[in-house]
């Protein structure tokens, strides 16, 4: 998330040069796959995907036109200086939370002109990105008390002090110190009151991991050689969490979150010396060749390479938090591999092992998932806190007839031997991109948010934007990446073989090729694109109990000119494809987190960064602006999404042949 901290990606190099044409995919699409006799295809563009899955034909009454549960009224999108939120009619949207609320009763009132770091550490944290709910008591599923887990993902300095020069940085260290330790997490408790979300100042869980809390590091790579600094001898001894994006809740309870652009914190890796191997390895990672965007490096020298190179192989890291315990030190679980992490998504497999999808949010990056080697044991809370540290780490390719194998990143197996620089296990861990390059993982557009749905099993995988596909000599198009200069997005669905989460092998489909659905190479799962909402650059994504996919937006303002929001869509049945927007967000923001408690009545979004590049005093109508979660609930207390009187049109969907 935070759309501006990617656009400085550097270019990878290809060596396939720039393939083929996204008309090329397309018509091959056309020669490979056959239809049912007479089913009606709206156009070409229809065939992006390698395997589409479904055409669309009208129909009587074959199944019911909501059989999604979804009614709301469809909101249209909102131009990007309206500073204000907007949901249907029969909803309200409250903003409960804010950067800067204290969390505890000893904690300093918010006074954006006298924040120091010792008030900041005791203040909900800066630029909200994951919303966690995890019902009180542990293991219930309450939906009117619980903890919210909220990831800060990083600080927008300009907006926070005022005066601050964004052009040529030069903070104080007391402005740094606010900044570190309004990154981070946040664990608040939270309830539900004659109808309204209220957070809880005196809970007892409430507190703030920043970037300079105690943390510690477990798996291959902990306590190795690449985790030791002048100041920790033992690589255990871990000083905070950075650039702390979405996250996962895991089946045990926990939180997991997922530390991603945390290359721009570090500075100065071109001073480092050119047959240095560590200095190859930052810069495969983005560590900037000079002084970073943020100047932390002058008050901090673990942020300057040349003094302490080894500091950032110990940020990239899924990180373990147990919200339901305040003395848990948070563990950098190093089996789940070092990279841009978007988010961690749990899931028991058949025979009770745990999958963990993740994506490495950058350009012509991999997509991830993690099978641990134990299994899940419900009846054993504490027993399950180590099941992250052995397992198996698999990179995705995808191929071109729809098929995709997940390839084991194992020390010795393959070309991670030491004849290519790999010496151990956590040498794997440490260079996890070095070794998808090596297996030949398919190159994607920005891996953001991937998550199971619990109805159909299906994996839906979230690709933001790539605008330099196919540009000069990056790669070009390929069958799961098949537009160039992709500035829209799009989404893939992906089923396991036998829908099991630990199989080896997959097949997947384009389900959604964002943009304005009025342009020629959009497509929303095969629904007429005139009846659809308009929508970009997907990033995170949930679902209802009934498997509708939500999908939150980061990057509307520059690719549609609307403000970024929220979007509903039926993943199955006569509505399989009818995206409509549900909510809009404010000037100057993105929309992150979206969260239902386990009954659908309230759901959650993060608004972060209000005031980027738009003017905006939301939601207190005076500046600074406040990111900030915001609560979401029906009028009636009914179900979110079901409540309203739209009707869609009725049509059933037919099943491809040679599937």
């Amino acid at each position: 998330m935070g759309f501006l901290d990617h656009e400085d990606h550097e270019p990878v190099r290809s060596t396939n040069g720039r393939g083929e044409t996204f008309q090329s995919i397309v018509e091959r699409r056309l020669s490979r796959r056959s239809f049912l006799k007479g089913a009606a295809v709206a156009s070409a563009i229809v065939l992006a995907s390698p395997v589409v899955g479904r055409v669309i034909a009208e129909t009587d009454d074959e199944l019911p036109a909501d059989a999604s549960g979804l009614r709301f009224e469809t909101i249209e999108g909102q131009s990007k200086d309206t500073d204000g939120t907007l949901v249907p009619p029969g909803y309200t949207a409250i903003p409960f939370i804010r950067w800067g609320d204290p969390l505890t009763p000893d904690a300093p009132e918010f006074d954006p002109n006298n924040q120091t770091g010792a008030a900041q550490a005791q203040q909900f944290g800066y630029n909200c990105d994951f919303v966690g709910f995890l019902p009180l008591p542990v293991g219930s599923d309450n939906s009117s008390e619980g903890l919210m887990v909220v990831n800060h993902e990083y600080t927008n300095p300009e907006l926070m002090f005022e005066g601050y020069n964004e052009e040529e940085p030069n903070p104080t260290q007391e402005q740094v110190d606010v900044e570190l330790a309004a990154h981070g997490v946040s664990v608040v408790q939270v309830g539900l009151a004659s109808g309204s979300w209220t957070y809880d100042r005196t809970g007892t869980a409430n507190r703030r991991y920043t970037a300079t809390s105690p943390m510690t590091a477990s798996g291959p790579a902990a306590g190795s050689d690449w985790f030791k600094t002048s100041t920790d001898e033992t690589g255990l001894d871990i000083s905070g969490t950075l650039n702390n994006c979405a996250a996962g809740k895991t089946p045990w309870g926990t939180v997991v979150t997922a530390e991603e652009n945390f290359h721009q914190y570090f500075a100065n890796n071109s001073l480092l010396d050119d047959e240095d191997p560590i200095k190859a390895i930052h810069d495969r990672y983005g560590i900037p060749d000079e002084s970073s965007s943020r100047r932390w490096e002058d008050f901090y020298d673990r942020f300057d390479v040349t003094k302490e190179p080894n500091e950032p192989f110990r940020f990239g890291w899924a990180v373990e938090i147990d919200p339901y315990d305040p003395d848990f030190v948070p563990v950098k679980r190093t089996a789940i591999g070092r990279y841009r992490h978007e988010a961690q998504t749990f899931v028991v497999t058949d025979n009770g092992q745990v999958a963990v999808y993740s994506g490495d949010d950058a350009r012509f990056e991999y997509v991830y998932k993690f099978v641990t080697a134990g299994s899940y044991n419900p009846e054993d809370r504490t027993a399950n806190l180590g099941l992250l540290d052995e397992g198996v780490l698999y990179v995705a390719r995808f191929d071109d007839d729809g098929t995709g194998e997940w390839m084991p990143l194992v020390y010795g197996e393959g070309p991670l031997t030491e004849e290519n620089g790999f010496t151990s296990q956590a040498d794997v861990m440490v260079k996890t991109r070095q070794a998808g390059d090596l297996l030949g993982a398919t190159k994607m557009d920005r891996p953001e948010d991937i998550e199971t749905n619990p109805v159909n099993k299906k994996v839906y995988i979230a690709l933001t934007n790539n605008t330099r596909r196919a540009v000069e000599d990056n790669p070009g198009v390929d069958a799961a990446n098949p537009r160039p200069e992709n500035a829209n997005g799009h989404i893939i669905e992906l089923t396991e073989t036998d829908d099991d989460h630990a199989a080896t092998t997959f097949a997947w489909e384009i389900f959604m090729l964002c943009g304005n659905p009025e342009d020629e190479d959009t497509f929303f799962a095969g629904f007429p694109k005139e009846e659809v909402s308009a929508i970009a650059n997907p990033d995170n994504i949930t679902f209802d109990n009934k498997g509708n996919l939500w999908i939150a937006t980061d990057g509307q303002p520059r690719t549609l000119d609307i403000n970024d929001g929220l979007f509903a869509v039926p993943v199955s049945g006569p509505e399989r494809g009818l995206l409509r927007q549900f909510f809009s967000s404010v000037a100057g923001s993105e929309v992150c987190g979206p969260e239902f408690t386990p009954d659908d009545t309230s759901l959650f979004v993060a608004v972060q960064h209000p005031g980027d590049g738009e003017d905006s005093v939301w939601p207190d109508g005076e500046k600074p602006p406040r990111p900030s979660v915001v609560a979401i609930r029906a009028d009636n207390g009914g179900r979110v999404g079901e409540e309203g009187d739209f009707q869609p049109t009725q049509r059933i969907f037919l099943p491809m042949v040679n599937r």
